[in-house]
């Protein structure tokens, strides 16, 4: 079975003839790779060099899934000093910036990439995923961590207009995007939960936030695309807001927060999950690798659920460590399918 078809039966709840996907959403942490370059990963399959993410999916036998975006903050518009800092602080500074941001260039270079994409996405050789910058995440992206915090008390009607800046911005990417294909999921990148539960209030969610969704996820679901939300940390507490705002899935499921795909499944049939294998446990030899396994696979067997990393593989995953991972993943991605 192709892994479009695999992945596409599992968002829906259908079983697989063969297997679950084995994917790894997300690239893995430039740490992780300069060891494994140490320990014998060819040089090809570094998805640091130029078109060897492929290389980089065969090397380990993983299903290929690509990440499409249009960043909404231009290539020229200036960058933070440092971490968590921000490139502005007012209204004044936003309107001034926003020449920079918003750029037709970068719905361009998504529109490329797509192109390039296309012929394989139809013959069903790959996933994609598209990356939406969140309605949380974004205006943090310009704010900073702490003033974004203040800005949703102190300047109400800066993240109002700043995020419907990005509503319509989404549209015009889904304009251009969506003629030349299709994804096959959506993800709003927010980390809006830390290790005890969401960053912001009910409250504060349904006044910016969830009127963002309701105008863009209609036509996400219409044109087929799964919609899910991207955030770190403690995401229990957060599930219904998401779900009363139209969102059907979540990932990455960090298990170092106390996300519990059961408990997920159990209180949520019909949510979609990507992620929740505890990279803690990668490093500690096959036993632990084989306990999470067992510990996930009832949710795996139950449909809606695609495994993987819950987050980037750690530095402490040696390269004999991660291809014992996926041995095992590949074992119990069958064991899924009934006869």
């Amino acid at each position: 079975m192709k892994p479009r078809e695999r992945f596409d039966r599992i968002l829906n709840f259908q079983q697989p003839d063969d297997r679950l996907p084995m994917l790894e959403w997300a690239s893995w942490w430039h740490l992780t790779l300069d060891r494994w370059l140490q320990e014998g990963l060819p040089t090809q399959a570094d998805p640091r060099q130029s078109n060897s993410l492929r290389q980089s999916f065969s090397f380990f036998g993983l299903d290929e899934i690509y990440c499409l975006s249009a960043p909404p903050i231009g290539s020229d518009c200036p960058r933070p000093v440092a971490h968590g800092r921000g490139i502005l602080k007012s209204m004044d500074e936003y309107l001034k910036l926003r020449p920079l941001l918003y750029t037709e260039s970068s719905i361009e270079q998504l529109c490329t990439a797509a192109c390039q994409l296309k012929p394989r996405h139809n013959n069903g050789e790959i996933v994609i995923r598209l990356w939406l910058d969140g309605f949380f995440w974004y205006p943090r992206s310009l704010l900073g961590i702490e003033a974004h915090l203040y800005a949703l008390y102190d300047q109400p009607d800066l993240i109002e207009l700043i995020n419907s800046d990005l509503v319509a911005f989404h549209q015009r990417t889904l304009n251009a995007l969506l003629p030349i294909l299709v994804p096959d999921m959506a993800g709003f990148a927010e980390d809006m939960s830390y290790n005890k539960g969401p960053m912001l209030s009910k409250n504060l969610f349904d006044q910016f936030i969830s009127p963002c969704y309701r105008k863009l996820v209609p036509r996400l679901k219409d044109a087929g695309i799964k919609v899910f939300v991207d955030s770190d940390g403690q995401v229990h507490d957060l599930l219904p807001w998401l779900i009363s705002s139209g969102i059907e899935g979540i990932y990455p499921l960090e298990r170092q927060s106390g996300v519990d795909v059961s408990m997920i499944r159990a209180r949520y049939p019909g949510f979609l999950m990507m992620g929740g294998f505890d990279k803690r446990v990668m490093h500690l030899g096959e036993s632990a690798i084989r306990a999470e396994f067992e510990r996930l696979l009832p949710v795996m067997r139950s449909g809606g659920y695609i495994p993987s990393v819950d987050h980037q593989t750690p530095p402490d995953v040696s390269l004999k460590d991660y291809q014992l991972y996926l041995a095992c993943f590949r074992e119990y991605a069958g064991k899924t399918i009934k006869a």
